[in-house]
């Protein structure tokens, strides 16, 4: 019985290469892509402009990368700005997930229902842009700081729900109910028995906030007008392709000397540029919350 079980539950070497290949292939389709972004961002704009995106570009230039940090000096503090926006953002949003799914998780608790609802009630219909505005910066002040720039994003419906259904599917009541006979408040309950639990599901959420933190560039257009200083990273850079834009499109309009900085001025290769710059800092946090991603967002999905 031993021999036929297992037999049911392999699969053969042939099936097995498939999957692999089949693997493989996905894996080349989403990293060459990335590849060929760094190719062309490495690639002199003069090639560009003659022959095109290619593989094996006719000329290698850094000019790309020297030009968008010698012109704008202002991206240096802008990446301290988004690393600081991103980690306090990330650790605060967490935080309030946890608590707020820990109080739809415990079935004891009197307004589970009514706060389970607003939860998903605000997800279906999210406020207006209008209301939202005047709200966060009229009545709570968010304007010209980082806090304009972090409480925005804090809670979000759908890590809460998330969060909620993995300490369903993770941490049987029975632990709970030993706890509190035993004397523990909710607050040890929470960080002592069920975090640990649901180390993997907490995970899963702070990567989804710690990517919403990094690649917002929407709150800083709306609440960041004057004192540019604050400036994300994805706000600087789109700000510097617009004006490198605008310079190319007026040089026809302004004299000689407009010409000539037009055509020093990158345009394709600093777009690539800008992605790798973006892209690249949030890719090196993957490998952290690897083995967590998986588990946590399966558990999450599959029951409700």
């Amino acid at each position: 019985m031993a021999k036929k079980n297992h037999r049911l539950n392999s699969i053969s070497a042939g099936t097995e290469a498939v999957f692999h290949i089949i693997i493989a292939l996905f894996a080349l389709c989403c990293i060459i892509p990335f590849i060929f972004v760094i190719i062309i961002s490495f690639t002199d704009e003069a090639s560009l402009r003659e022959i095109g995106y290619s593989f094996v570009p006719q000329a290698w230039s850094t000019y790309t990368y020297q030009f968008a940090f010698d012109k704008l000096p202002q991206i240096w503090r802008s990446f301290f700005n988004s690393i600081v926006i991103t980690v306090v953002g990330t650790v605060l949003s967490t935080f309030m997930c946890a608590l707020y799914s820990y109080a739809l998780y415990r079935p004891d608790f009197r307004f589970r229902n009514f706060f389970n609802y607003l939860s998903f009630f605000t997800m279906i219909f999210p406020g207006a842009l209008i209301p939202t505005y005047i709200i966060s910066k009229q009545v709570l002040g968010l304007s010209e700081n980082y806090a304009a720039l972090i409480v925005p994003l804090l809670v979000s419906p759908f890590n809460i729900i998330v969060m909620r259904t993995f300490f369903k599917s993770s941490c049987p009541m029975e632990l709970i109910e030993a706890a509190t006979i035993d004397g523990a408040g909710e607050y040890s309950i929470l960080f002592r028995i069920v975090a640990p639990i649901a180390k993997p599901g907490i995970a899963t959420i702070a990567l989804l906030n710690s990517l919403a933190y990094w690649n917002d560039w929407f709150q800083s257009m709306l609440y960041i007008r004057q004192n540019k200083i604050l400036q994300p990273l994805q706000a600087l850079l789109m700000e510097l392709q617009n004006n490198v834009e605008y310079l190319n499109r007026m040089a026809g309009q302004m004299g000689t000397a407009a010409v000539m900085e037009s055509m020093k001025a990158p345009t394709q290769s600093l777009r690539m540029a800008l992605v790798v710059m973006i892209v690249l800092p949030i890719a090196c946090a993957y490998p952290f919350f690897q083995r967590y991603i998986v588990a946590g967002l399966a558990v999450g999905s599959v029951k409700g």
